[in-house]
């Protein structure tokens, strides 16, 4: 299938998102924050990063992905280098382009890449890596995501965080990140899908996992990455086992309830 490999590396317009107090202390109440100063506003949790951004990844790829693969695409990775809290009041400026195409037996990833910056600084950048699920491309080019994959050899883990998704989380999650994607709302499509109900969100799950890995290592996160390996259900048990692979820096996998990988390759950087 063709995929428009001359618009790689283009940009969308800044979408300006103004940073507010409310929208974090929702944000931290639908992800179960247990921090003080993300539940009172006065600053955002690392993975609220993705919400000024949303929309300009979809308008990344209008013009690369053909339509009619779209039905067919998996959020298959996410990769935030986080140079900047986001507290309320920040003028945020977001923007993204697709900046890969990889064509694989099994579908094509696409890369797009993500900046926010306020007053001319640069907050974040972001790696979404998307997976067209069957459709392969008929030619690839561009930048691969930062790689993030764990080391082998890891032994046991350093810490072990256990923690229970809640039966409401994902209408919860909805309301406070803007994404409505039926899937994580209404049991009756996720089935139509293949689904066996609705999942949470990737981003929430990717939440849970970001305030295992600051309650394991000492400071702020400056980058938080990981690879989505399968839905978790409202309801189930969610363990992230993690291990330190330097001063700051942790490698980390989350399984549900069964034993199964929910999320792999996760890295998370302290500072």
């Amino acid at each position: 299938m063709h995929f428009e490999l001359s618009s790689l590396g283009a940009w969308t317009p800044e979408r300006t998102f103004t940073v507010e107090r409310e929208r974090i202390q929702a944000y931290a109440a639908a992800t179960n924050e247990t921090d003080a100063s993300f539940l009172a506003g006065d600053v955002a949790p690392p993975v609220f990063a993705i919400v000024p951004v949303w929309e300009t990844i979809h308008e990344a790829t209008h013009d690369v992905v053909p339509e009619e693969a779209r039905p067919t695409v998996v959020h298959g990775e996410q990769d935030m280098f986080l140079h900047e809290p986001l507290v309320p009041g920040m003028e945020v400026a977001a923007r993204s382009a697709v900046v890969g195409v990889h064509p694989r037996s099994s579908g094509t990833t696409v890369v797009i890449k993500i900046e926010t910056r306020a007053d001319g600084r640069l907050l974040s950048e972001q790696y979404a890596t998307e997976f067209y699920r069957g459709v392969v491309a008929e030619e690839g080019g561009g930048e691969p995501a930062p790689d993030h994959r764990l080391p082998e050899g890891l032994g046991e883990p350093a810490a072990t965080v256990e923690e229970t998704i809640d039966e409401n989380q994902t209408y919860r999650y909805a309301e406070a990140s803007g994404d409505h994607f039926p899937i994580h709302l209404d049991p009756e499509f996720a089935q139509k899908v293949g689904l066996p109900g609705i999942i949470v969100h990737g981003m929430c799950t990717m939440a849970f996992t970001a305030r295992a890995a600051a309650q394991a290592g000492e400071g702020r996160v400056k980058r938080i990455a990981v690879r989505f390996s399968r839905p978790i259900r409202p309801g189930d048990r969610l363990t992230t086992r993690l291990w330190r692979l330097e001063p700051g820096v942790l490698a980390y996998e989350a399984t549900d309830g069964a034993g199964e990988l929910v999320i792999r390759d996760g890295r998370a950087e302290l500072g």
